[in-house]
């Protein structure tokens, strides 16, 4: 039988033959938390859960943590909180309440969770409150325009279940409702300019093949998602990756 990571290896070699310019969405962002992650910084993570980063990347998430002045994660699921290993500061809140004052944090992210939030205005604004001036808000989230979205969305919820126990191995408890309402880059711009952020730069990212241990399924994979690395394809890219600032004083009805 062939070992998962014996189709990993496959799936490498295939992706730097077929798409060699292909980056994962994960690298991106983590590299986006490196370049703003310093000594002085206060970050907050929105539905941290017990991660921040892939499960294989620990070590470098434990460095970044460890880099900046404080950290604290905040997620609703006290079980998630329990197995986190990186953060010290846990708060089990949602983030469209966060606890805390204003203007508390220089940095708040969000991996793979603004797509669970149904009211992301509120959550948006609450972001805001507890940004210092200046303060960033960086978050990483599926593309709802992109096609492995869009196959989440049509599969029956069994099926879907099992896809991602096979392709991601995450558990059922590790997964969550979904509602995707700020997850295109026009819902970000609205909903930035609607809570006072300014939407300093919006990614539409092309991620690594979701079927990379299937291998033919990979390679067909691999093909569209060098079609959507041209320009006139940007939209249907899988995934965002967005950075807003604090930069004024705003009134919001």
């Amino acid at each position: 039988m062939i070992s998962r990571r014996s189709l990993y290896e496959l799936y490498w070699k295939m992706e730097h033959l077929i798409v060699p310019s292909l980056k994962y969405s994960q690298s991106i962002y983590e590299d986006l938390l490196n370049a703003h992650v310093r000594s002085d910084v206060r970050w907050l993570d929105l539905g941290c859960g017990h991660q921040i980063l892939p499960t294989w990347r620990f070590e470098q998430e434990k460095r970044l943590t460890e880099t900046c002045a404080m950290v604290v994660g905040i997620d609703p699921n006290w079980n998630s909180l329990t197995k986190h290993r990186s953060i010290r500061n846990l708060v089990t809140g949602t983030a469209s309440a966060l606890p805390f004052t204003a203007d508390s944090f220089d940095l708040v992210t969000a991996n793979m969770v603004v797509e669970h939030f149904d009211n992301p205005k509120q959550v948006f604004l609450e972001v805001y409150r507890v940004l210092r001036p200046g303060g960033l808000f960086i978050f990483h989230t599926p593309n709802v325009r992109g096609y492995v979205t869009k196959l989440a969305r049509a599969l029956p919820e069994k099926l879907k279940m099992i896809l991602i126990r096979m392709l991601e191995g995450r558990r059922s408890e590790d997964v969550f409702k979904t509602y995707y309402r700020a997850n295109e880059e026009s819902d970000v711009k609205r909903l930035a300019e609607s809570t006072g952020f300014a939407p300093t730069e919006i990614q539409l990212i092309a991620s690594s093949a979701e079927f990379a241990i299937i291998p033919p399924l990979a390679a067909l994979e691999l093909l569209w998602i060098r079609v959507l690395l041209t320009r006139p394809f940007r939209h249907l890219r899988t995934n965002l990756i967005v950075t807003l600032t604090k930069e004024r004083a705003t009134n919001i009805d």
